[in-house]
């Protein structure tokens, strides 16, 4: 199988993200990326001859300074400064998975041939993807609109053999690196420096690795919460296909059957029941997590156009000969879906959590707390403490960074998106939502064992089997911080159908 992904003007699916990623694909540029950005740049180069008008950030300053005209002499040194000067990101360092797909997503929208770059210096990237030399960015210090500058001033200095790589988990002084790969530092031509800065490849790349958990754990709330639903022995009639067809919004009607799927043969779903009623965290499963579903997929859209575009400013337009400044760094479409997605995510950790308080509250049959002699054990109690804290948590990380905006660049740039504000925060939420279901799935999973000799469908049965080999039952009070911590690894290993990222 050929393991190269080819940088192209074909359609970039989230799928593909993720195949390149989890196989760990090295890139190429494809003979019409090259021939695109190589025919932008001759143009410019041309461009910059025979002009001696202003344009902007080509040879004039940036931002505020946009009237003031630079000399031809002194465009390099001036897309130079630009990298060093925008570099003053701060905070906790992101994540190196989502760096290399920052890597990524901006060497895709350098390729279509709109930004001027020099072919030399996308090539660089590329070889900076393929080997795992990763910058050092900082969380803080994007407005998400002018683009991400800081993040991706950060993710430019090792160009200029400046700023620090994280390089075989080791970190070093980019120039240490590229010494050791024999490459010398790219001299910026005009407009690069701001090509580079300019994009929203930090929102897009955090936007895109939770939508890729997001798909994840979307599937995983709903074989969670029809274990706890087996576990709580609750009624399949919420999930009857006729109620969804009268309210046919596409993510509900999609949980109810995935959960009567789940549930088929299951002897506990169909024993008599004592009760006429759920309460709404298990009747209403398909609602609320067909709400989020709904949520993701909306996401999805925004993130797709996003990462097939591009995103730097001026825009050159070779075949009108024209170079038009504009807006496309600006980040409102993903500030407010990256609000969206923290949202539907932070539901669905709320509406788990709740279902883990019903587990534990020593009704239908189960004894309080999940275990054995209660009182001497406390059990399940505490865990659904943290499941609570977290859960609060995911509620204030959905406090919506897209409403605010403060005036920049004195006054220049007077309406910006907070999207990267929005992406962080929505990373934290979906890794809060891991630890919720987490620390569900052992509660369900303890619940279902109370009602054994019954038995739940196959694929719950063979589900609960493998869980068991990593986080055994708990028949005595032991550190459960180690059985959330079990969980999580195994929720993390879990693999789900390629189908559910389309």
């Amino acid at each position: 199988m050929d393991n190269t992904h080819y940088i192209s003007s074909d359609i970039l699916t989230l799928d593909n993200l993720r195949e390149i990623i989890v196989h760990q694909k090295k890139l190429e540029l494809s003979e019409e990326a090259k021939v695109n950005i190589q025919k932008c740049r001759d143009y410019l180069d041309n461009k910059m001859t025979s002009h001696n008008e202003p344009i902007y950030g080509i040879n004039t300053g940036f931002g505020s300074l946009y009237n003031i005209k630079i000399s031809n002499e002194n465009l390099s040194q001036l897309q130079e400064n630009l990298v060093k000067s925008h570099a003053c990101g701060t905070g906790e360092e992101v994540p190196q998975d989502i760096v290399k797909i920052m890597l990524l997503l901006k060497i895709q929208s350098l390729s279509y041939g709109n930004s001027g770059v020099q072919l030399l210096t996308v090539e660089r990237l590329v070889d900076f993807y393929n080997n795992d030399i990763l910058p050092v960015i900082y969380e803080q210090g994007s407005l998400g609109a002018s683009g991400d500058l800081a993040p991706l001033a950060h993710l430019s200095l090792p160009l200029l053999g400046e700023g620090e790589v994280y390089f075989e988990g080791k970190k070093f002084h980019s120039k240490e690196i590229l010494e050791k790969f024999n490459w010398q530092p790219i001299v910026m031509q005009s407009k690069e420096g701001l090509a580079l800065l300019n994009g929203t490849q930090f929102m897009s790349a955090y936007g895109t690795y939770v939508l890729i958990k997001a798909c994840k754990y979307s599937y995983l709330a709903d074989l969670i919460g029809t274990i706890s639903l087996e576990g709580f022995d609750g009624r399949i009639e919420p999930f009857n296909e006729l109620i969804h067809y009268i309210r046919p919004h596409k993510g509900q009607v999609v949980t109810a059957k995935r959960v009567s799927d789940f549930l088929e043969g299951s002897e506990i779903i169909t024993q008599k029941k004592q009760h006429v009623q759920d309460p709404y965290s298990f009747r209403c499963i398909p609602q609320v997590h067909g709400a989020s579903k709904d949520a993701i997929d909306y996401v999805k859209k925004v993130f797709k156009t996003e990462i097939n575009s591009v995103t730097d400013n001026p825009n050159i337009f070779i075949d009108t000969d024209q170079i038009i400044s504009g807006g496309n760094f600006h980040g409102q479409p993903l500030a407010l879906a990256l609000d969206f997605i923290a949202m539907a995510l932070s539901e669905l950790g709320s509406i788990s959590e709740r279902r883990t308080y019903q587990l534990i509250s020593g009704l239908r049959g189960l004894p309080a707390f999940l275990v054995e002699n209660p009182g001497l054990n406390s059990g399940f109690m505490i865990p659904q403490y943290t499941a609570a804290s977290i859960a609060s948590q995911n509620k204030q990380l959905s406090t919506p960074a897209s409403v605010d905006s403060i005036v920049s660049s004195n006054g220049q740039e007077d309406h910006v998106s907070m999207g990267a504000n929005a992406a962080t925060k929505a990373l934290r939420v979906i890794d809060n939502l891991e630890r919720i279901l987490a620390i569900e799935l052992m509660n369900a999973s303890q619940a279902v064992h109370f009602r054994e000799p019954l038995q739940s469908s196959e694929f719950i049965e063979a589900f609960l089997k493998a869980y068991r080999e990593d986080v055994p039952l708990v028949k005595e009070d032991r550190i459960l911080h180690y059985d959330i911590e079990n969980t999580i690894a195994f929720l993390r290993s879990f693999q789900i159908e390629e189908e559910l990222f389309n």
